[in-house]
């Protein structure tokens, strides 16, 4: 009998592995449902969904290994991350799905957003306030106009896949949908600055690396207090803090 092995669990959902099957698990149907579509429609390799029933949906292992995680040295070649940037900029130049996603929030609720768990950070004495103040002025730069895109919406390290150099699967799509396409970008490369140049050079077009590290700091800004939360450790060498730190 296969080992069941939890990926990741919290209060919101959790994914568990049994031999080459994933069991996505999520209190909120919607993420499941727009994951669904997502994997359907984007024009990069994606697991196969075996059978959905609520709230649990089943995909497929996809082959290779992760590109990275945070807060360790990612082994990938450059040319690997070079095809995770190219593989990005397939997914940004397909038709728009008709949903908004999770890179695609709006500008002023996000800036409350932000002001908002800044105020927290200091407040509660989970951040020093130089650092949050500082890297609330980096994160202004992402808060700009846009043009929409076909983004992933949450494309962490750990969701792209690779093998001989070639991307063979992104996975877990409950943010797809409309957004900025900058955000992707920053998503992959966050903790790992060095491989910016080349998922920069596989995306094959100017970006704006400032609003890059902008999103980098705003990332980070809003994700500690929630990791804290959740049982994550935002603090550990590489991650989330490290990468505020990296502004100062």
């Amino acid at each position: 009998m296969d080992e069941v092995k939890v990926v990741v669990a919290h209060s919101e959902r959790a994914t568990l592995r049994v031999g080459d099957v994933f069991l996505k698990v999520d209190a909120d149907q919607a993420h499941i449902d727009v994951e669904v579509e997502a994997m359907a429609l984007a024009p990069v390799p994606t697991p196969e969904v075996l059978w959905r029933k609520p709230p649990v949906l089943a995909i497929t292992a996809v082959p290779g290994t992760a590109l990275g995680r945070l807060g360790e040295p990612s082994t990938a070649s450059p040319a690997a991350w070079a095809a995770a940037g190219a593989a990005i900029r397939k997914l940004h130049d397909a038709p728009l799905p008709p949903w908004p996603g999770g890179a695609g929030r709006d500008l002023d609720a996000l800036a409350a957003d932000l002001d908002g768990e800044c105020e927290r950070l200091v407040t509660n004495g989970v951040l020093p306030a130089d650092l949050v103040t500082r890297n609330r002025q980096v994160a202004q730069a992402a808060l700009r106009p846009w043009t929409p895109m076909f983004t992933h919406g949450d494309l962490q390290i750990t969701h792209v896949f690779t093998e001989d150099d070639e991307i063979t699967g992104i996975i877990d799509w409950s943010e797809a949908g409309q957004g900025d396409p900058l955000y992707d970008l920053a998503t992959l490369t966050l903790g790992h600055e060095e491989h910016l140049g080349d998922v920069v050079a596989g995306y094959g077009t100017d970006v704006d690396l400032d609003v890059i590290r902008a999103w980098w700091s705003l990332r980070s800004l809003l994700a500690v207090r929630w990791l804290v939360e959740h049982g994550f450790d935002p603090f550990m060498a590489g991650c989330e803090v490290d990468v505020l730190r990296s502004r100062m």
